[in-house]
């Protein structure tokens, strides 16, 4: 049970029902410079559920997927965070000549022109959709692989609303790399062996390659820190208390049967996965079952426990700046001056 064992009797039906009922969650953390994992949690019980929810588990990864297409745009200079884009319906047109056309969650801002960091803050579907059309779902994809991503994905436009299934441990070591500066490194969770003399038998270094450039990886900083600022991560703030340089991304699946958070500190970078066992069990509302809700409570209590532990003296600072000063704004306010011209307001 959720307060202990329990010795009990019951029908082989009434247990499996029970069992069932249980949410499971992953957890992994890895130090970006490094890939050092600093913390691993494969289940809520080993005893009881044999299963490892970072390595072996591949879950539907919904919104925290859309870093991805929205790194692809920006990496050519393209786009920047404050490029305004339609908030509208996009639609794909299917291989039986049917269309595909992905809705949003809320109709706030629609059929309106919003930027890249606030569609993200707010996980707006249309852009994610919109911007997958500028370029393609292999481009994103190749990104992706770059990244440390080797879970098996459909070039498919809906990959920009997060279909494929990915691993905690890849969803982890993937973003990790955003504040690495763009290299990705391996997350490896052992560095050497000893024999019982001390002596080194075995050492371990981690794969390095170069993913994106550091400017793109900064401005994805800076679009993820508002999912934290103002959007769906806004709770680290107001309810945990977290005021710390914090990027993040929240996702949800289909049926509310995942729940994802990952959040990135300028020295570590937790994914977070809760769901049932079985994919048919879900939440029957995003009241509790958007990620949110699910996951980032758990990041969010793990944390305040990392910054408050004066042993580990964990850093709080911000991000690291790229080597060459960035060319493009990133306040996005500074686009926003309103100037009243008789009863009217026109946005500069």
């Amino acid at each position: 049970t959720w307060r202990g064992t329990r010795d009990t009797v019951m029908s082989p039906w009434d247990s499996l029902l029970y069992y069932k009922s249980f949410l499971h969650t992953g957890l992994m953390s890895v130090e970006p410079g490094t890939g050092h994992v600093k913390a691993y949690v494969g289940g809520i019980n080993y005893r009881y559920f044999k299963y490892d929810n970072v390595t072996q588990g591949r879950r539907q990864v919904g919104s925290t997927f859309k870093p991805f297409v929205y790194t692809m745009a920006m990496q050519d200079g393209s786009f920047t965070p404050c490029s305004q884009v339609p908030n509208s319906e996009v639609c794909f047109e299917n291989a039986d000549g049917t269309d595909w056309c992905p809705k949003n969650s809320t109709d706030e801002c629609q059929d309106e022109m919003v930027t890249l960091k606030w569609a993200l803050a707010n996980s707006v579907n249309y852009v994610s959709a919109y911007l997958m059309k500028q370029g393609s779902p292999e481009v994103v994809i190749e990104l992706a692989r770059r990244m440390g991503i080797k879970a098996p994905i459909d070039p498919v436009p809906a990959i920009c609303l997060g279909t494929p299934d990915i691993s905690v441990y890849e969803m982890a070591g993937a973003m990790a790399t955003y504040a690495n500066k763009g290299e990705y490194v391996e997350p490896i969770i052992i560095t050497r062996i000893e024999d019982n003399k001390g002596m080194v038998l075995e050492r371990f270094v981690p794969n390095r390659n170069e993913a994106i450039d550091e400017q793109t990886a900064y401005m994805m900083i800076e679009l993820m820190k508002g999912v934290v600022s103002s959007g769906t991560g806004v709770r680290l703030r107001y309810k945990y208390g977290l005021n710390y340089p914090i990027a993040g991304k929240t996702g949800t699946t289909q049926n509310n049967s995942d729940g994802w958070f990952i959040g990135i500190t300028p020295k570590l970078a937790t994914a977070v996965w809760v769901g049932g066992e079985l994919r048919s069990i879900h939440f029957r509302s995003m009241a509790h079952g958007q990620g949110a809700n699910a996951a980032l409570p758990i990041w969010a209590l793990y944390m305040k426990k990392v910054y408050d532990d004066k042993t580990i003296n964990f850093y709080k600072g911000d991000f690291n700046k790229p080597s060459v000063p960035l060319d493009v704004e990133m306040d996005c306010d500074k686009y926003q001056e309103e100037i009243q011209v008789g009863n009217d307001y026109y946005s500069f």
